[in-house]
């Protein structure tokens, strides 16, 4: 028992481990202190960089939500407009036609935690007022009203790192050391939302991966991730089939899990809680993995040997 007690909470110092104290998002409490979590994606957009618009039509949108869940998601982030410059930039009212019935959709269908991916106060109130439990804000509080916003609701909000004008481009981003300056920003967004009124039991941060960054940044953001969930609040990681795995194997688009995956165990080895993935279930049993092997989470079952 001793060994045990010596791996549970490994990544994380014992203050870390207090403040990562169990937290209700919509109906369902997670321990990130002791287990990790699963977003699943879902697009409801035409031209999504992974699946080119699989999951446009309302009812794969939903379709694929449900399937998430029961894959094992403990919920499901939708969005509706790319954050590629690349892509349309959509009016509040057409991304809100994008969104809204997805979550009224999934609302119905599932208790799974519905998160939404938008930069807008007023598509962050529309989307909680129809059933979403979290915001997640690839600006990071940047744009106007937006703390406003979701210190007027019950939601949890998700501050990202970026540094670009929305949907727009921001070439050949440079930092003088990127983990620092993501780190400083967090925490200066993390104040943002509390003077708000925000409560810090409804915040979550993300150090943006790829987000205005080059592989090399998303490299050491992943090496280093220890001094962002140092920070003390719950670490989502968004890896999955970005440009940076990608860039690294010399791997397309589609041929990427094995490198999200193995980016994955090593973020959570150093304190991420949430994981971002479109591939649900190898996710899930690589996630499984991570924590057993880092005490946080006992095997299914123990014959072999026993």
């Amino acid at each position: 028992m001793e060994d045990r007690a010596t791996m549970t909470h490994a990544t994380l110092c014992p203050d870390q481990v207090s403040r990562l104290t169990p937290r209700t998002i919509g109906s369902r409490t997670f321990d990130f202190a002791n287990r990790v979590a699963v977003m699943a994606i879902v697009n409801r957009t035409p031209d999504s960089f992974y699946d080119g618009g699989a999951t446009f039509a309302l009812d794969a949108a939903v379709s694929a939500a449900v399937r998430a869940a029961d894959d094992g998601a403990d919920w499901v982030d939708v969005g509706g407009m790319a954050f590629s410059p690349d892509t349309p930039e959509l009016s509040v009212a057409e991304e809100l036609d994008r969104v809204l019935g997805v979550i009224e959709g999934i609302r119905a269908a599932s208790d799974v935690v519905i998160s939404v991916d938008t930069y807008r106060p007023e598509v962050a109130r529309a989307c909680v007022a129809a059933g979403a439990d979290v915001i997640n804000d690839t600006m990071g509080l940047r744009v106007d009203g937006m703390a406003e916003a979701v210190a007027g609701t019950s939601a949890t909000v998700v501050i990202a790192h970026s540094i670009a004008q929305p949907h727009r481009h921001h070439p050949r981003p440079t930092y003088g050391d990127v983990v620092a300056e993501i780190a400083q920003f967090l925490r200066d967004k993390v104040e943002v939302a509390l003077a708000a009124g925000i409560t810090p039991d409804r915040i979550v941060i993300d150090p943006g991966h790829d987000l205005n960054k080059n592989t090399l940044h998303s490299l050491e953001i992943t090496r280093r991730l220890a001094e962002i969930t140092e920070i003390g609040l719950p670490t989502l990681v968004a890896l999955s089939n970005k440009d940076f795995v990608g860039e690294t194997l010399d791997a397309p688009r589609g041929e990427r899990l094995v490198g999200t995956l193995a980016a994955t165990v090593m973020c959570i080895e150093r304190g991420a809680r949430i994981v971002r993935a479109h591939n649900v279930a190898p996710t899930v049993q690589t996630i499984r993995m991570a924590e057993a092997v880092l005490g946080l989470r006992e095997p299914a079952w123990t014959r072999h040997n026993m």
